[in-house]
């Protein structure tokens, strides 16, 4: 895990948080070099799938012209849900990089047997990104 692409994950996340979007932030890096990021932008479209991870794919499937990332490692700072897991999955994605848990009980489960293929690594260092979440959702309430 690099911490540096973790680090710029979460300033997208920040980004979110920003905009009243859940603050969850993405980035896929290939060969030391990012690829694409992203943030959640599912209030602002009104569209369910546009969660920072499907729109860090669909960005670097642009930009490395391929549906396949093989090769590829994607840092997220929330674990994915089963719908992002599995468009992780099909992408081929080497390996997932997070560092906040998913409150979601059922979704740990669901994720690990989605991810047949892919390496989940969760990472326990960076704290801030639960604050960002927390803060969001009270500031909801």
């Amino acid at each position: 895990m690099n911490e540096k692409f973790m680090d710029i994950a979460l300033l997208e996340a920040k980004k979110a948080f920003k905009k009243e979007e859940i603050p969850v932030g993405c980035i896929i890096v290939k060969n030391n070099k990012i690829i694409s990021k992203a943030h959640n932008k599912k209030n602002k479209t009104n569209r369910i799938i546009d969660h920072s991870e499907i729109i860090a794919i669909t960005k670097a499937n642009k930009k490395l012209k391929n549906w396949r990332l093989e090769g590829c490692d994607l840092y997220v700072t929330l674990e994915p849900c089963p719908m992002c897991a599995s468009a992780i999955e099909q992408a081929r994605i080497n390996n997932v990089y997070t560092i906040a848990a998913n409150n979601d009980t059922n979704n740990n489960e669901i994720i690990t047997k989605i991810f047949k293929n892919t390496n989940f690594i969760k990472y326990d260092g960076n704290k801030e990104s639960e604050l960002l979440l927390k803060k969001f959702f009270l500031k909801r309430r």
